[in-house]
């Protein structure tokens, strides 16, 4: 039997290997996943860190998902808009491929994101060459105080105003992106539990107690995004979020009989 090498290190525990992202190169399925949510370049350009974006932010986006659309439907110089810009992530992209950004967001989370709503863009029509954009899936994260703001708003409650909302957005993508130039959506759909007591005892396809809610955001989005756009593709995202991993969530989800999110949506849209 041969002998396992000897520990170089005999008085130490075993060194510890520096995780390593793997190289950015264009991907060519519609099921996307990468090991991290950022894939951090060498040079730093002016930011704080080389991360994009800001990994304590809630809900950020993956910065190489923004990495690939802008690969694939944009070249160097082009305006890429992102309205609902969050911690910046797509600025930062832009940087290191130099695209010139213009970020907006309802809470503008640093300087260079303006302040804006999605539902009245203020540029002007026709000046985008690529639109993303990464809305809220309903009421999860506590986006902002501000009333007006669409994270505020119930996807699972009709009168909430949720899908008017996103359809105000999408009908200002189109009039600010120029014919025939792409855009990018990525979303997720939803699932809530409900307080013991609430919903319809009827529901026979769930044993949490007190029923559920499940809201199908991808579909009636993508629906919505049909009015304005003509389909490209639709991408299938890996979500590697740590609390999918946690025991006890693992352990609700079986006791529960419901679904942990393992994926987004990525619906790419063509202005025709």
């Amino acid at each position: 039997m041969t002998k396992p090498p000897p520990n170089p290190r005999p008085d130490r525990s075993p060194r510890r290997v520096p995780f390593e992202r793997p190289t950015l190169r264009v991907m060519p399925t519609t099921l996307w996943e990468y090991p991290s949510m950022h894939y951090n370049p060498g040079g730093v350009r002016g930011r704080p860190s080389a991360m994009q974006g800001d990994k304590a932010y809630a809900g950020a986006t993956p910065s190489w998902v923004i990495w690939q659309l802008l690969m694939r439907y944009t070249r160097e110089g082009d305006v890429v808009v992102d309205p609902m810009c969050g911690s910046g992530t797509t600025i930062d992209v832009c940087t290191d491929l130099k695209r010139a950004p213009v970020g907006l967001d309802l809470a503008p989370s640093r300087p260079d994101i303006r302040q804006g709503d999605a539902r009245k863009i203020l540029l002007d029509k026709e000046s985008a060459d690529f639109v993303f954009i990464d809305p809220p899936y309903s009421t999860h994260i506590e986006y902002s105080d501000d009333p007006k703001c669409i994270g505020k708003l119930d996807a699972s409650d009709p009168a909430s105003g949720y899908y008017a909302a996103m359809e105000r957005v999408f009908a200002e993508i189109h009039r600010i992106l120029k014919p025939r130039r792409y855009m990018g959506l990525y979303v997720s759909d939803s699932f809530r539990k409900r307080a013991s007591g609430a919903g319809d005892r009827s529901e026979k396809n769930t044993k949490a107690e007190g029923g559920a809610v499940f809201m199908p955001i991808g579909f009636e989005l993508f629906a919505r995004l049909r009015q304005h756009f003509k389909p490209v593709d639709i991408i299938s995202v890996v979500r590697h979020n740590q609390k999918l991993d946690r025991g006890n969530w693992r352990k609700a989800a079986e006791e529960g009989n419901f679904f942990l999110r393992g994926f987004n949506y990525l619906f790419i849209m063509k202005k025709e």
